[in-house]
This record gives structure tokens, sequence and C-alpha cells, in this order.
């Protein structure tokens, strides 16, 4: 059984909050499959737990992070220690975590360079983290979540962006259900990837 994490005052202090409006104090979500809250990563409590998740072969398909766990940590380091323009987090689930998240500005990311950007566009990823996780709509009911949460805590971002491999059709499947639209195909350094765009405006209407 997954252990419950509980959000520390450390989780509470993100250092750069002027570019993501400090992610841990979004709250929580109530969805069909429980309460739902995005916590902030520490290396030394979830690096053994997110490396072994990137070590299946469903995630190391498209996130290539498979390897000892130094390979997850220096991804993780990389978002920790950067600009703070991309935060990687827990999805935790009625307080037991069971997904990996990053939350970025996609405006300043070099993804920007690939499609016509507009300031504060916010971008996500998402692993879900278990076997028994995937396949039941879940990806789905929690991207919906994850960009209503960002829509209502960032009164400036008018779309969230995302940009899953476009071989990989469950993901794209996940984005549509979770009210995305398929915007284009971007040719990305490290893989072509499907365009998906959440507009604000139509937010209660998909």
């Amino acid at each position: 059984m997954a252990a419950t994490v509980t959000p520390t005052r450390l989780d509470a202090a993100p250092r750069h909050d002027d570019l993501l409006d400090r992610i841990a104090g979004w709250g929580t979500a109530d969805t069909p499959a429980g309460r739902f809250h995005l916590v902030p990563t520490r290396i030394e409590r979830d690096l053994a737990l997110i490396s072994r998740w990137m070590n299946d072969p469903a995630a190391a398909r498209f996130w290539e992070l498979a390897g000892p766990q130094e390979v997850t940590r220096d991804h993780l380091s990389a978002q920790l220690a950067g600009d703070g323009h991309s935060a990687p987090c827990l999805g935790l689930l009625d307080g037991a975590p069971m997904s990996y998240w990053e939350i970025y500005r996609a405006d300043l990311d070099p993804l920007a360079r690939h499609y016509p950007a507009r300031p504060h566009d916010m971008g996500i990823h998402l692993l879900l983290g278990g076997v028994s996780d995937r396949g039941r709509g879940l990806g789905g009911l929690l991207l919906r979540a994850v960009a209503d949460l960002v829509l209502a805590q960032r009164p400036s971002c008018a779309r969230v962006i995302a940009e899953p491999d476009i071989r990989n059709t469950p993901s794209i499947a996940a984005f549509l259900t979770a009210g995305f639209r398929f915007s284009a195909e971007v040719d990305l350094t490290a893989k072509r990837a499907a365009l998906m765009v959440r507009d604000r405006s139509l937010r209660h209407l998909l």
C-alpha cells in the first residue's frame, strides 16, 4: 500500500513563487475518484517512488527516465535548481501518492519556440504511477481537475497546454476527455507531439 504524504512547511515554500503562484497553496480538488492534491516534490522523500514509476516499461517508453535512481534525481534536480518555471509534483488521491506531475510555464519553456505561445500559458505533464490506476478513466478525470486548478489559481492564464507524444494515444485520449482540444502536431527535440489546449473560455463547455 502506498504511504500517505503529509505536506510540510518545506513543501509550502517553493523557491520561485512568483512564476507559478505557490502550487503548494493551491488546495485540493474534489473529484468523483476522491480528493486530489498536488504536493511539490522533495527528492529525499519522493525519489525512490518516482524512480520506480519511471522504470515501468509503459512509462519508460515516453518519459525516457528508466535506469538507476540517479537518472530520476538528475531530472528532478534540474527543475528544482532551475529558474522556477517548472515544478515537479506528486499527485495525492485521498492522501496516497499515485501520480507524478510537472506544472510549468509553457511561455517560458523551450516549447514556446514551437507554437504561438501567449503570455502566462501553463503546461502540464502527467504520469499515472501504478498500473492499477491506468485504463479506468483516472487520467482524464485528474487532468481536468488539475487544469481547472491552474485556471482558478492563475487568473492571468488563459489556457493550459500539453504536448504528449503523438504515438501515446491513451494520453491524447485522456486529454480530450479532460476538455482539451487538439491544436496541431509539433516537432520537438525528442519527439513529435500532439499540441493539446484547454481554453479558459471553453472550460465550462468541454
